[in-house]
């Protein structure tokens, strides 16, 4: 096994955060696992009491993510690994969704990452080292009827990303994305918030993806815990690929997402040469 490394996990209390926290602990590492209620983390700091610290915070606001990150600090010494996976989805067409459920859905995926990165920084450029896993979505590449702000929400985590991953890695900083499948975990039941109203118009778009979803709920193909694996794995590696895609689904999707996107370019390669200055 690799050097024990600090974790920095948000989003602990259930699905991928709490399967990659316990795997991340049973290999030895140390944890600061964070939740807005670390009283749903007892049980995994009663397995590991020596490695594990819990750390209440709340990623929509910043004195809560900078205390946070300032208590790790204080607790280890350092960061490693920070992975970003606090978030919810927000199902219902766009015109059905609420002024404050849209900003939610931002502050939360896209703000709330963004904050624990802002606050991490500074110890890893002084370390020179760490890496950040951004837990990203199937839904920013081909995004599905009823996952419009979701989609974009996590479409912003992965633009942002990108930039860091050019910005971060001459100082030894590593960044990674994490784009599962749909996982066997209470997501669809516990993290999916749902359009205030209903337009009939949109049953048969938005309104037969959220069936898709409630239907699907239970019977994911992905296994959390495999999941957890391979990111841990990943780490301790010293890998870090500008993706990682979990679950057979995810990889079917973006075959069929790559061919379209290659015939699309095929389809205006010409206009778009003709739409430059002539050469010379």
């Amino acid at each position: 096994m690799s050097l024990s490394k600090i974790w920095f996990i948000t989003g602990c209390s259930s699905g991928l955060g709490s399967a990659i926290a316990s795997e991340a602990l049973r290999r030895g590492h140390r944890v600061a696992a964070t939740a807005r209620q670390v009283e749903t983390l007892a049980g995994l700091a009663a397995l590991h009491p020596a490695n594990c610290e819990l750390i209440s915070a709340d990623v929509i606001d910043s004195a809560s993510v900078n205390a946070a990150v300032q208590r790790a600090l204080r607790t280890w010494g350092g960061l490693d690994v920070i992975v970003n996976n606090a978030g919810f989805a927000l199902l219902g067409a766009l015109e059905e969704l609420g002024d404050e459920q849209i900003a939610r859905c931002f502050e939360t995926n896209f703000f709330g990452t963004l904050r624990v990165i802002r606050s991490a920084l500074p110890a890893l450029r002084g370390q020179r080292s760490g890496h950040l896993v951004n837990i990203s979505a199937a839904a920013c590449h081909g995004n599905y009827a009823g996952f419009s702000i979701y989609g974009a929400a996590k479409a912003a985590v992965e633009a942002m990303s990108e930039s860091l991953r050019a910005e971060l890695g001459p100082l030894g900083i590593k960044v990674t994305l994490v784009v599962p499948g749909p996982f066997r975990t209470e997501f669809i039941s516990r993290s999916i918030d749902r359009a205030g109203r209903r337009i009939e118009d949109y049953q048969g778009t938005s309104g037969k993806f959220a069936h898709l979803l409630d239907r699907m709920d239970g019977r994911q193909p992905g296994d959390p815990a495999r999941a957890a694996t391979a990111i841990v794995d990943m780490v301790e590696r010293g890998e870090s690929p500008a993706r990682l895609y979990l679950g057979r689904y995810v990889v079917e999707k973006m075959r069929k997402r790559l061919a379209a996107m290659q015939g699309e370019v095929a389809a205006s390669e010409a206009l778009a040469i003709a739409s430059d200055f002539p050469p010379g």
